[in-house]
């Protein structure tokens, strides 16, 4: 007993040892660790509910005016404000690390495209992201339209193809981008093979709408009376 007794001390003291070695090494430098770990989490914390949450409110409160001028179509007052309430653009320049700040350049690629400035839209829409498909769809197809008007055929033909599948769910939505992309392929991009497959793609999954009796059309006019 007495000989197992001794071997457990001096298991403890190995162990007690290592313990002091280690912290004679470590010690510093952990402790150094925990610190910089508290100091990242509470300031974390303090920038979360001091500064970027009021930065937040104030900014939603801010845009709240440019888009009642954006949905009166007073597209002018909307991007540069009206002498007395922020557009979108100054929302944008001060508030651009913000949602309220991000949606506004959505707001403002569209107000772009109403005044026929394709090259501002694209500048504002791509600054723009969205975790809302169907917001995100829309802002594709917007791009895609600026791309169009632009003579960037190539550049609309995917940013249709990517609107039309973004958010499916959306069958009229979905099925207007799918007949754009194809007729583009068809009629600018002269690539028949994927303005078939697309015309095809469109007849499969919205049989019934509108734009998949207009993929017949354009189909036939390719010599193709076969969807299978």
């Amino acid at each position: 007993m007495a000989e197992k007794k001794n071997v457990q001390n001096l298991n403890e003291e190995v162990v007690i040892a290592k313990a002091k070695d280690f912290w004679s090494r470590y010690g510093k430098l952990t402790t150094v660790i925990s610190v910089v770990v508290i100091l990242l989490a509470g300031g974390w914390y303090v920038y979360q509910s001091y500064f970027k949450k009021p930065k937040e409110t104030k900014a939603a409160g801010i845009l709240f005016k440019a888009e009642e001028y954006f949905r009166a179509d007073s597209v002018s007052k909307a991007l540069n404000g009206d002498g007395q309430h922020w557009g979108f653009l100054r929302v944008i320049d001060k508030y651009g690390g913000t949602k309220a700040g991000n949606m506004a350049c959505f707001y403002a690629g569209s107000c772009y495209i109403k005044l026929n400035e394709n090259e501002k839209a694209l500048k504002y829409l791509k600054k723009f992201s969205s975790s809302s498909k169907p917001v995100q769809a829309s802002a594709y197809k917007l791009m895609a339209d600026a791309y169009a008007d632009l003579g960037k055929n190539k550049d609309a033909f995917e940013y249709y193809e990517k609107a039309a599948r973004h958010f499916e769910k959306d069958e009229t939505f979905s099925a207007d981008c799918l007949l754009m992309a194809a007729y583009l392929a068809q009629k600018n991009l002269n690539d028949t093979k994927k303005a078939t497959k697309l015309y095809q793609e469109l007849k499969q999954k919205y049989p019934r709408s509108q734009q998949s009796m207009d993929a017949d059309k354009y189909l036939a006019q390719m010599g193709v009376y076969s969807t299978e």
